[in-house]
Parts: structure tokens; sequence; C-alpha cells
């Protein structure tokens, strides 16, 4: 089974949302990155806050939940499940150890991220490498 792992919410002041939510629910910062995002977590999920302008456009984004993300046990077939189910492979993204993404659009235009992230749980095989240290 997936698990989620990593919601992305577009938000109008970053630093003002991750205060929210560090404050008042106790997240943890996992990092800050250049131009603006910042992830928190629980241990569990990321919450990855993405400013509204990122990519320096105007009208860009609009307030709100943008993405969601799932740590599966096997990417490929994940993969092929979504191709097969009419989704598109978007970009994928990697960003060094930080954590890694591959994009896809599902047939209805909802965002999925097929990933892990630094600060959630492990799943799976990745669950067992990193108890064996």
């Amino acid at each position: 089974m997936a698990k989620i792992r990593h919601i992305a919410i577009r938000a109008e002041d970053v630093e003002a949302t991750a205060k929210l939510f560090t404050e008042v629910f106790g997240l943890e910062l996992v990092q800050r990155r250049a131009r603006g995002p910042i992830d928190l977590s629980d241990g569990d999920v990321n919450i990855t806050l993405l400013p509204l302008r990122l990519g320096g456009r105007e009208d860009e984004e609009r307030p709100g939940y943008s993405h969601i993300g799932f740590t599966v046990e096997d990417q490929d077939e994940t993969k092929r499940r979504l191709m097969t189910r009419g989704a598109r492979e978007l970009n994928p993204v990697n960003l060094g150890e930080a954590y890694y993404e591959s994009k896809y659009q599902s047939a209805e235009g909802l965002v999925i991220d097929v990933g892990h992230w630094r600060g959630t749980s492990p799943i799976g095989d990745e669950a067992v490498a990193t108890a064996k240290g």
C-alpha cells in the first residue's frame, strides 16, 4: 500500500504559514529551499509551502492545496498503473539528498508526486534499509 508523504500548499506568505504550522501544530522545519519554498514535517508526512509566484509569473498560482505525494514500494509498477489510467508524466524532480519525485497528472487534472521526502518515515525496502543503518 502507498503512504501519503507529501502535501504541497501554495501560500501568499510562506513564512507566516510556516510559523502557523510550527507554533500551532508542532511541525518541524526540514529545510528552506532557494526561491522560497519551506518543507515542514510531522515525521510521517511533509508539508511543502510554495510561494504563489515561484517561477516569477504574476498569475502563476492561487493560494491553497497544490498537489499530493505518495511513497510507494514499487515506483515502476505505480507508474505503469498511472499511465494505464490516462495519466501523463510531468517533469521528474531530483533535488539531491533532500528528496526526489516523479510527477504525474491524472486524466482529471490532479497532480500526483511519487517519491521519497527527507523528514518522512520510510516504507517497504526503504524502511528495511533504514533500520539496518
